[in-house]
């Protein structure tokens, strides 16, 4: 099933990951959130994993444009689409740290600007709103 995801970071303008479609293993029309979170996981692992890990290989697609630069300055994170850890993603140990994540408030999850509060929480996936990931950080300094 394809679903449409942004990923954010509070304090942004500009989202980390623009609205996007992926496809997902699941052919029901609902999904609870912890069910959907590990699909996306998966989803994701198996990209990465299949991603070539040649040194000499140098992805042009993903060189940024000049335009888009400040974006992604912006963002704290420079990427060329280069891989330099040769190590495959573990799957079952990715799932796991995307729903602990989630239990620990290291993301929100909204579907249609709606919270999604509950690992349990059943989601309508036929009304195809667009899932949106907000990276949540924490404020550091003193208590003073």
């Amino acid at each position: 099933m394809e679903i449409k995801v942004t990923v954010k970071q509070l304090g942004r303008k500009h989202p980390v990951l623009a609205e996007q479609s992926i496809e997902i293993a699941h052919h029901e029309s609902h999904i609870s959130l912890e069910h959907l979170l590990q699909r996306v996981v998966q989803q994701q692992v198996t990209a990465f994993n299949t991603k070539s890990f040649e040194l000499e290989d140098e992805d042009l697609s993903k060189i940024p444009q000049e335009n888009y630069l400040n974006i992604l300055t912006d963002t704290g994170k420079v990427g060329f689409g280069s891989i330099y850890n040769q190590k495959r993603a573990d799957l079952q140990k990715a799932q796991e740290n995307a729903i602990q994540a989630f239990e620990d408030g290291m993301f929100a999850v909204f579907y249609n600007d709606e919270p999604i509060e509950s690992l349990t929480q059943i989601i309508d996936l036929n009304l195809q709103y667009t899932f949106t990931f907000i990276r949540l950080t924490f404020l550091s300094g003193s208590y003073w």
